[in-house]
């Protein structure tokens, strides 16, 4: 398994390399302390399994770095790893195309959990964003939009959206619904037209942003 760790601080690379290496044998990781070197390395280092990314680190373009990596490396999961903790950074990354983010307070059994969902197809995101409130003022909104996506789903999307949320792939939801994979996806397309989105992010984020 290969692993590009962007991060400008060296002993934080280093802290992250220990905590992973022992999860597979073979592990071989890249580092990187600057935001061009992350896009040289997408470039010219050869395909890897796993990005680890900070924020603003040198060079940081913003979000739109993050869709710049992920047309480097299609299809490879992508986790910020961040000290950020802000539920705007949070949706900002996810919504740019971010499979995860871990804040970096996180305990290590979590960063483990939270890089094993990612790596099975789920998107991880923190609990705080999972369960915050909508930042709009209930003055600027009308009390009939709160659940504008939500109240248009049945028993059985609404099941299928609050497991999305909690970052779960389809085969597990699947499994714990016992439903077919098939029929998941299904229900996932239905989430989607009633929220007007057309990814598993932009759907979590509207969820939230509805009070879900």
């Amino acid at each position: 398994m290969k692993i590009l760790i962007g991060d400008h601080h060296p002993l934080f690379r280093a802290g992250l390399r220990l905590l992973l290496e022992p999860l597979k044998e073979g592990m071989a990781f890249g580092e990187v302390g600057t935001f061009d070197e992350l896009v040289d390395q997408c470039r010219d280092g050869g395909r890897y399994d796993l990005i680890l990314m900070d924020l603003r680190m040198p060079g940081w373009p913003g979000f739109e770095g993050i869709r710049a990596v992920r047309a480097l490396q299609p299809d490879m999961p992508l986790v910020v790893v961040s000290a950020s903790e802000d539920l705007g950074d949070i949706r900002q990354a996810l919504d740019h195309g971010a499979d995860g983010y871990i804040p970096k307070s996180s305990s290590s059994a979590l960063l483990r959990g939270a890089l094993d969902l990612v790596l099975c197809g789920g998107v991880y995101i923190p609990p705080m964003a999972v369960h915050a409130s909508p930042k709009q003022p209930e003055r600027h909104r009308q009390p009939e939009d709160r659940h504008w996506g939500s109240r248009r789903l049945s028993p059985r999307q609404r099941e299928v959206l609050t497991a999305l949320c909690a970052g779960k792939p389809n085969k597990q939801i699947a499994y714990e619904l016992g439903l077919s994979e098939g029929t998941v996806k299904i229900h996932m397309t239905a989430v989607f037209k009633s929220f007007g989105v057309r990814s598993r992010t932009q759907a979590v984020i509207a969820a939230q942003a509805g009070a879900f």
